[in-house]
């Protein structure tokens, strides 16, 4: 699933490709249709990320909801368009360019209502401007499950995936079974910003990059890391392989049916 960086360089793309204009927006699968068909030869206003959701509004009491999900993904070209190919749930046209969107988990039109209830059940976002980092701490501070099942948590903080879960721990030392109630309150204040930072540059750069410059391959001369998501990381998907920092062999297990991984050396 894609982590929030994803989302929210999608919503400049799209912010820069389509708002202030107006659009064609069609469903070619027909699922979407007739939402489609309300908004389409509106202008679009704006488009912003929440987390892992995506919003093109139309308006201030009316927006379309997208949720990637496990396979959902957009596909961005220039004009001329095409026939559409495959199931196309939603298809945006602009001045420009257009963009088809195919298999999300959610893609529905919203009122002003809606679009609040779905913001109400999210926690601050790293990459938003008005993110509240202790409305997270409050979550942290008085739970008993671990944090790294809190950082997973959609309502604890929107956006963090398992990568940068995974990273973000392992950056800071923290053992992953660690309770929340039991996370110093100066550690979550250096982990957010930490995931401002990697977060950004994962908006700025398309991939996921969480070692420091004295770990990247060409400090220690070690190969790079060949992964189909890209980036240089410390144990993401590392299971079995020694620790870029301790030598430590990374280890693996399930919690709540997402892999987790850390190094036992620097994690304790």
């Amino acid at each position: 699933m894609p982590e929030g960086h994803t989302l929210h360089r999608l919503a400049r793309l799209h912010q820069d490709r389509f708002a202030g204009h107006r659009v064609r927006v069609l469903s070619p699968q027909g699922r979407f249709a007739a939402s489609a068909s309300a908004v389409d030869g509106s202008v679009l206003e704006r488009a912003e990320a929440h987390g892992k959701h995506l919003f093109h509004f139309y308006g201030p009491e009316r927006a379309v909801h997208v949720h990637l999900g496990l396979y959902g993904a957009f596909t961005e070209a220039e004009l001329p368009v095409t026939e559409p190919r495959g199931q196309v749930r939603m298809r945006v046209v602009g001045p420009t360019h257009w963009t088809d969107l195919r298999g999300p988990t959610a893609c529905e039109l919203l009122d002003g209502g809606e679009i609040e209830a779905v913001r109400a059940r999210l926690g601050p976002d790293p990459l938003r401007a008005d993110a509240d980092p202790d409305a997270a701490w409050q979550r942290l501070s008085r739970s008993r499950t671990s944090v790294a099942a809190l950082l997973m948590d959609q309502k604890v903080l929107a956006g963090v995936g398992n990568v940068y879960r995974a990273e973000v721990l392992f950056r800071h030392g923290l053992d992953p079974r660690t309770p929340g109630r039991e996370l110093p309150r100066a550690t979550w204040e250096s982990a957010w910003h930490d995931l401002v930072a990697l977060m950004e540059h994962g908006v700025r750069y398309g991939r996921i990059d969480t070692v420091r410059p004295e770990h990247e391959p060409e400090a220690t001369g070690r190969a790079p890391r060949q992964d189909r998501h890209g980036g240089e990381v410390y144990v993401y998907r590392r299971a079995g392989m020694p620790c870029l920092v301790c030598g430590a062999v990374v280890r693996t297990v399930d919690l709540a049916g997402r892999n987790l991984y850390w190094c036992p050396g620097c994690q304790g």
